[in-house]
């Protein structure tokens, strides 16, 4: 493009002017030329400032962001750099407004990683939502996206809970207690990202609703794992800071806590080791023969209600008290959902043989594994007392389980869980069941919580044609969560239709459902129905590094592991140090919480 004419001057170009006239032209223009070029230096300098100033607020390993005072910055820097993903965990805390007056310590950099967190789940909530609208939806896709409101609900909870822990933290509880509670919460919040997108098949019909979910889940499964990984390099650091300082004579995490706890034991019915979660007041709810019922359930109509369900709907939300629910012998076909608002409920049976609840969900006709649980609780601080619960749809159905637990701080004694593919689903948070019956077939015992069996028979059962049997199928993802499958002190076999027919289906103690997946067998009775080589693989070499399998002080004639797998997850147990973290007192937090059962327990070795 030419330059355009200049505006007329008012001076003549004729005579003795006209050298002045030009003189005064060519200053205007090199004071225009002077002019244009330093508006364009300052607009480039400007583009440049913008750039670099947008760079360092995304860049978790640049210079200082604009927003972070230098020990702003140390802290977030030096606080991510135990998590598993450092740009996001830097890049998220670091774009907050005010952030500078926000971080003064590793305690408020996980703060505020849970706040975008819980921002990132509520928008996930939404998503959801509107999928749940679309045309065209199988019943499988719309059960599964509702296995997703509840499970994106569970978490908002969980990361709110979570955080109000961290505001009392460390004056409310002791050291081991907020960290026990903590890592719970936010390891429930992570496996619940994962059920979210397990209830969608590979099938293409499928494929398509995971797609617009799984960026958005997947993100929010990433936030937690750095919210977990500072959190537990936070409470460690002060739980070995505070043993140094008292001078324990053990420095092991934990260990402490567990001598007293095995104390506060002493004389436990038969061995049985209770986590410090069930107090006394609980443990003789579950032993006694005289129990007070609030409502009483019967078939026949002589109770207050005819259903377990209408019982469960009468309790009070989130009651501080024990509200006992007594199931008088019958059956009842009815699919059971004890919600996360219904707390401290309990079931009292007749007899684990005579009071039954009975469904057949099954994958194969519709539902998805998650919602085809014949009784489902969410609710906190369960009991269940002589009840069996069941899943007759049979291994040809593939999964149908028939008890799901995910509530925080549940017991179970002296109950029978009966089905075949995925028979009972310890989903997430903490549980114990002493001396029940498991039986089942592929993947019976599986899920994501901080589970110990204790004085238990758990047995397989003849599978289909062709299916080889698996106990276990845990499914930790992520290496700082505090969930694992423990065996203690139980027997492992055979139900009687398999016995006359093991060499035909052989059976295994568990294969890796996730990466991280972690199983430890201890101190248990192990018969000849489990193979020689003990554990399988779940895919090729998938999670045969990372797995966390162990065996300690098992007997029986399948117990000897000279024959074991060779995978470098795969050990056998020498010491009982190492031993004694997988035992309720350390692994699901001792004594409290199972004092208040009434059930008997073990807490140590």
């Amino acid at each position: 493009m030419t330059n355009p004419k200049l505006p007329y001057t008012g001076i003549s170009d004729s005579g003795n002017d006209t050298s002045l006239s030009k003189k005064s032209f060519y200053k205007k223009k090199l004071f225009l030329t002077l002019f244009a070029t330093l508006l364009v230096a300052a607009s480039v300098a400007a583009i440049v400032a913008g750039v670099k100033n947008k760079n360092q607020k995304s860049d978790s390993s640049g210079s200082t962001p604009l927003s972070l005072s230098h020990q702003s910055h140390a802290i977030l820097k030096s606080a991510c750099s135990s998590t598993f993903y450092q740009e996001l965990c830097f890049s998220a805390v670091a774009s907050e407004p005010n952030v500078t007056h926000k971080v003064t310590s590793h305690r408020d950099v996980i703060k505020l990683s849970l706040d975008i967190t819980t921002r990132a789940v509520e928008h996930n909530y939404f998503t959801v939502k509107k999928l749940t609208t679309k045309h065209g939806l199988t019943k499988r896709e719309k059960t599964a996206l509702h296995d997703c409101l509840e499970t994106i609900d569970e978490t908002l909870d969980e990361l709110k809970e979570a955080k109000r822990d961290l505001e009392l933290y460390p004056n409310k509880k002791t050291l081991y207690q907020h960290a026990d509670d903590l890592k719970t919460l936010i390891s429930a919040a992570i496996t619940n990202q994962v059920t979210c997108l397990d209830g969608f098949s590979h099938e293409d019909a499928d494929k398509r609703i995971r797609k617009a979910l799984e960026k958005g889940q997947v993100h929010v499964e990433h936030m937690c794992s750095n919210a977990l990984a500072m959190t537990k390099n936070m409470t460690d650091t002060d739980i070995a800071n505070f043993e140094q300082s008292t001078k324990l004579p053990d420095s092991n995490v934990g260990q402490n806590r567990k001598l007293l706890a095995e104390e506060s034991n002493a004389g436990g019915d038969h061995g049985v080791v209770w986590p410090e979660w069930i107090s006394a007041t609980d443990r003789r709810l579950l032993q006694s023969t005289a129990v007070n019922a609030d409502v009483v359930v019967a078939a026949d109509g002589s109770g207050d209600f005819k259903t377990v369900s209408e019982a469960v709907d009468a309790a009070p939300l989130k009651s501080s008290k024990r509200f006992v629910i007594r199931i008088k012998a019958g059956v009842y076909r009815e699919n059971v959902e004890v919600p996360k608002k219904k707390t401290n409920i309990m079931f009292l049976g007749d007899g684990r043989t005579t009071t039954i609840i009975t469904a057949s969900r099954n994958v194969v006709d519709g539902s998805t594994t998650f919602h085809s649980a014949t009784v489902a609780v969410v609710g906190e601080k369960f009991l269940a007392r002589d009840i069996t619960f069941q899943n007759t749809a049979g291994p040809s159905k593939h999964q149908a389980v028939a008890l799901r637990v995910g509530g925080d701080l549940s017991a179970f004694y002296n109950c029978d869980i009966l089905a075949y593919q995925d028979t009972l689903y310890v989903h997430n948070n903490r549980q114990f069941f002493v001396k029940c019956l498991v039986a089942g077939t592929v993947d019976f015992i599986f899920g994501n919580s901080a589970v110990v069996f204790q004085d238990c028979d758990i047995h397989a059962r003849r599978p289909d044609s062709g299916q080889k049997n698996m106990v276990t199928a845990q499914g930790r993802v992520d290496p700082n969560q505090n969930t694992g499958i423990v065996i203690q002190k139980s027997r492992i076999g055979a139900t009687s239709d398999l016995e006359s027919v093991k060499k035909s289906f052989k059976t295994y103690l568990g294969r890796p459902w996730k990466e991280y997946s972690r199983t430890v067998i201890m101190q248990s009775s192990i018969s000849d129905v489990i193979d020689p080589v003990g554990w399988h693989e779940w895919s090729g070499n998938f999670a045969l590094s990372t797995l966390v399998y162990r065996e300690y002080q098992n007997t029986g004639p399948g117990a000897g592991t000279s024959n074991r797998v060779s995978w470098k997850g795969f050990k056998v147990i020498t010491d009982a140090a190492e031993a004694r973290a997988f035992t309720p007192g350390s692994f699901i937090g001792g004594s409290s919480w199972l004092d208040s059962t009434g059930f008997p327990f073990s807490l140590g070795l």
